[in-house]
Formats: structure tokens, C-alpha cells, sequence
């Protein structure tokens, strides 16, 4: 019993003493924390970017501040241009650097050639305000050309846009997404037909600006009507063939505001494949000039209607024997009439 009593004393007394110890340490950090604090007030008082001492400098400062002599050991500040100070702002690709067209770093440019890997011709082109159509028209083409066309109209919608066309066509959505940019734009986009223009490369050439529509003289442009397959469900292929249907009434109703022609005539022209020399799509109204140098002997001919002449490569079948056996095969007519007797 005297044990258990001493073992509760000595329990005891290491509580109060412990509560005891932990009292002193609180008490010492927070003497310590407003000693920390004093002496910040202290130096922020004594501070020249604090506001009392900007406003009272005579109170804080033990030495008169006109009489202060600053050393000269920073650089002497310059003000340069915010072009030359940033980074160069890339515009459409890494090799475009638009703070290349100041005066001040074609002036220190060095004077060489840049080599082949160096130049970028997209580039170079969006420069002179052209851009190039060179392919199939697809979403990626379409986001291309259409980002280019905002482009140019953003920089200057006084200056004229020029779109160079050498396409075989393509979708027909994408195409007039193509289209719609061109006529969202302010500047007018003059378009120009080099090799050929087909299908939706057509619509894109007669949708340019009226009177700066042109083709070049061995160009050629072919219009017909939309293309597309339809397969699967028949719920699914009527849902196709309808979507063909009003592409196709689209395309008519637009070209004939175009070319002035009715739909009705629209419609028949481009039933089939109508390919078009650059004088020929003049005169049907999907372009308004032809580039010519004046020199025909650069021009090719002018093609006619009439089928080129048989040869004796095209009478190879007629051969001794091949004539006279296919003379005494039976007709279709023949064969259903009497019941495919008349092949015995």
C-alpha cells in the first residue's frame, strides 16, 4: 500500500512538473515573437521605401538627401521597342518570325542567301498576301487555307487576297467552309487557276471576287455534279442520297448566280464530266480573264469536239475469221423469242 502511494506521488509530481515546463516554453516563444516583431517595426521604420520616411525623410534619415551622391554602377537605361525586347511572335509556323519585317533587323540582316532547308514557301507566300491551294480539299486542307484567309484579312481588309488554285477537288463540306471564309473576308480574294480546277477547285475558282477571277492559259476547269457512294441500311442510304440531293441543289442554285445561267441549264452541263479550256470557262461565266503573255507559241491548241481519226490499231480485231464468226452468233432477241433453240 505504501508502495502503490509513493508510485502515485512520483506520477503526480512528473504531471505538474511537465505542465509546469510547458508553460515556460509558451511563454518564452512569445516573448521571443514580439522581440521579432518589435525589431521588424523597427527596421521598416527606419526603411527609405517606407511610406512615413518617403514623407518625412528628415525624422528618419541622419544625413540630408539632396546632398546624397549616388554612384553610377548600374548601366545606362535605354528604352528599346517592345519588338526587339519580346519574343518573336510566330504566326501560322516556327519559321515565320513577324519581327523580322522591321526596318531596323533587315538593316542588320547579314547580306547572304538563305539556304534551301531555311526557306518556307507557305510562308513566304502569305507574305505577298497569296495563298496556295495546291492539293486535294479535305478538313486539314480546308483549316489551312481558311486560317490564312482570316489572317491576311485581319493584317489589312484594304489590301486584295489571292488564292492560287491547282486542285482536283474533294469534299464538298470542306469546300465550303472555303467558301464561307472567302466570303466572310473584307479584302477581295482574287483567284487564279493554275493546272487545273475540278470539281470543287471549280466552284472555289468562280466564287473569287467578281472581275478578278483568272485562269492561265494551259489551265483547264471541269464542273459536274456531286459524287458519292451510299451503302448499308436503306434508311441509312436515303439519308445519303438525300444529303447528295441538296448538296447538288446548293451547288446549282450558287452557280447559277455565278454565271447568271438558269438551274435548269446548270444541271444539264454538269450531269457529266464538262471539262472547260480557260476561253471556254470565260464565256460560261466562271472566270473573267484569261493571263495571257501574247505568245502563242506557249499556248497549247484549242481542242475540238470531233473524236481523232481511227488507225489500224483500232481495226486489230477485225482479224481474218473474228468477222465472220460473229456474224452467226445468236441475238439476245433471238435467244429469248425461240428459247435458246437458235444456239443449236
Amino acid at each position: 500500500m505504501v508502495v502503490k502511494r509513493q508510485r502515485f506521488t512520483q506520477l503526480l509530481c512528473f504531471i505538474l512538473f511537465s505542465k509546469k515546463i510547458s508553460e515556460l516554453k509558451k511563454k518564452n516563444f512569445q516573448d521571443q515573437k514580439k522581440k521579432t516583431m518589435e525589431m521588424s517595426l523597427r527596421l521598416a521604420s527606419s526603411s527609405t521605401s517606407n511610406p512615413i520616411c518617403l514623407l518625412n525623410p528628415g525624422k528618419n534619415l541622419n544625413f540630408p538627401i539632396r546632398n546624397q551622391r549616388i554612384p553610377k554602377t548600374t548601366k545606362p537605361f535605354c528604352v528599346r521597342s517592345s519588338m526587339s525586347s519580346s519574343k518573336p511572335r510566330q504566326t501560322l509556323s516556327s519559321n515565320w518570325d513577324v519581327s523580322s519585317f522591321s526596318v531596323d533587323s533587315v538593316a542588320q540582316s547579314p547580306s547572304r542567301l538563305p539556304s534551301f532547308e531555311e526557306l518556307d514557301t507557305t510562308n513566304m507566300l502569305l507574305r505577298q498576301r497569296i495563298v496556295f491551294l495546291g492539293s486535294q480539299v479535305d478538313d486539314m486542307t480546308a483549316d489551312l487555307v481558311i486560317s490564312q484567309l482570316l489572317l491576311l484579312d485581319a493584317e489589312d481588309s484594304e489590301r486584295d487576297i489571292t488564292l492560287f488554285i491547282n486542285s482536283p477537288g474533294g469534299s464538298i463540306t470542306a469546300g465550303m467552309g472555303i467558301y464561307d471564309a472567302m466570303k466572310q473576308c473584307k479584302a477581295d480574294v482574287s483567284t487564279v487557276c493554275l493546272g487545273l480546277a475540278a470539281s470543287m477547285g471549280a466552284f472555289l475558282l468562280a466564287s473569287g471576287s467578281k472581275g478578278k477571277r483568272y485562269c492561265m492559259p494551259n489551265s483547264k476547269v471541269m464542273i459536274h455534279q456531286p459524287l458519292g457512294t451510299a451503302g448499308g441500311k436503306a434508311t441509312e442510304m436515303s439519308i445519303r442520297i438525300r444529303e447528295m440531293m441538296y448538296h447538288k441543289i446548293k451547288l446549282n442554285k450558287i452557280f447559277s448566280r455565278i454565271t447568271g445561267k438558269p438551274e435548269s441549264e446548270i444541271e444539264g452541263d454538269t450531269d457529266r464530266d464538262n471539262f472547260l479550256n480557260p476561253w471556254e470557262a470565260k464565256e460560261y461565266g466562271l472566270i473573267d480573264a484569261v493571263i495571257d503573255d501574247g505568245k502563242p507559241g506557249l499556248i497549247a491548241p484549242i481542242g475540238d469536239g470531233t473524236p481523232p481519226p481511227k488507225t489500224k490499231v483500232w481495226d486489230l480485231w477485225k482479224v481474218e475469221g473474228t468477222k465472220k464468226d460473229n456474224t452467226n452468233l445468236p441475238s439476245e432477241r433471238s435467244m429469248t423469242q425461240n428459247g435458246y433453240a437458235a444456239i443449236e
